[in-house]
């Protein structure tokens, strides 16, 4: 059963094709067409992570390509479609690539010869997004490096992700600002949040990537605190918060972990960390940590004073989920080169 469709056109060597990408419950499929033709077709399960479409197009001589228009597609395949092996030696194979950004549109690119005839997001090659992807999985496996390399190793690192981090901690700085000077959390939430849909909207005119870390998750929870912090405005549960929302994320944690191997919370948690981590394991670890934190402030909302209950958000359950974070990065880490990397 078909979900949703996404349908992204371009025309090439003076022909129109059709790349359509339906969503099911448990894969994604593509088809390639030319004209009416389909040409390739190929299904993704969810549980095996992201990666990019790749097709091959029938050869032709090289040609220039117009804008296409744009649309949204999530998916990952790698199918080839049969040309003539008699082409001329003038005539270069050409690939259609396509993948799912951090904006959530649908970045696609058209190569013939090596050389890049057209891209939909000009200035982020898929092709190099994906080499680079090769790259690093080859560079941050852990065995046997040395202190010079762990280094070089964390400044490549920080060099790819800079730009998520520094929009991670202005959506946090911008929320802490906001709720110590109006000491409204809901108006804080609710103005954290607009700044995280400003910041989607500007990762389609911006070259850098400014989603890879959780702005949007974060956006996404600062909306549901401001509306949960707006429609139960009673003591018991502002107590009670913590543990509802601390027991939605960790089952978001959870299924990514458990389904999608972590290709987005573990993804994203290991661009803040100095060593490669297995992205399943630290997802379901953090999904875990969650758990307890949430019912640990339901016990103590439960069973102690509210004096109690504040002294242990401000002071004691910060020690503890630190502890905790720790143990699971301890567990997660990749203890040897020869274990595969799951990367996205």
């Amino acid at each position: 059963m078909r979900l949703w469709t996404f349908l992204r056109p371009f025309p090439y060597d003076a022909q129109r094709y059709v790349l359509e990408v339906s969503l099911t419950f448990s894969k994604t499929q593509a088809r390639l067409f030319r004209d009416e033709e389909l040409l390739a077709e190929q299904s993704h399960a969810y549980t095996e992570g992201p990666a990019t479409f790749v097709f091959n197009l029938p050869h032709g001589l090289i040609s220039d390509l117009p804008d296409a228009l744009s649309d949204e597609v999530l998916g990952v395949v790698s199918e080839g479609v049969h040309g003539d092996s008699g082409e001329s030696n003038q005539k270069r194979s050409a690939q259609l690539m396509a993948g799912f950004d951090n904006g959530g549109s649908l970045a696609i690119a058209v190569t013939e010869g090596g050389r890049t005839v057209y891209e939909s997001h000009p200035g982020r090659s898929l092709q190099v997004d994906r080499s680079s992807v090769q790259t690093v999985a080859s560079e941050e496996a852990p065995g046997g490096l040395s202190v010079e390399q762990m280094t070089q190793l964390s400044q490549r690192k920080w060099q790819r992700n800079k730009y998520s981090i520094y929009a991670d901690m202005a959506l946090g700085a911008l929320f802490f600002i906001v709720g110590k000077v109006t000491e409204d959390l809901a108006l804080a939430a609710l103005i954290g949040a607009a700044a995280g849909l400003l910041l989607v909207a500007a990762q389609r005119f911006v070259k850098v990537d400014l989603l890879g870390g959780f702005a949007v998750f974060g956006t996404i929870m600062l909306l549901i605190s401001a509306a949960f912090s707006l429609a139960l405005q009673d003591d018991y549960w502002v107590q009670m918060k913590g543990t509802v929302l601390g027991l939605l994320t960790a089952s978001l944690f959870m299924i990514d972990g458990l389904l999608r191997r972590g290709a987005y919370f573990g993804a994203r948690i290991e661009r803040y960390m100095p060593l490669p981590l297995h992205h399943d394991r630290i997802a379901i670890g953090m999904s875990l940590v969650g758990v307890v934190m949430a019912v640990a402030n339901y016990y103590v909302a439960n069973h102690f004073t509210e004096d109690f209950w504040l002294t242990w958000t401000t002071f004691l359950d910060l020690p503890l989920s630190m502890a905790l974070f720790y143990a699971v990065i301890f567990w997660a880490r990749k203890r040897s080169a020869d274990e595969p990397y799951h990367g996205s």
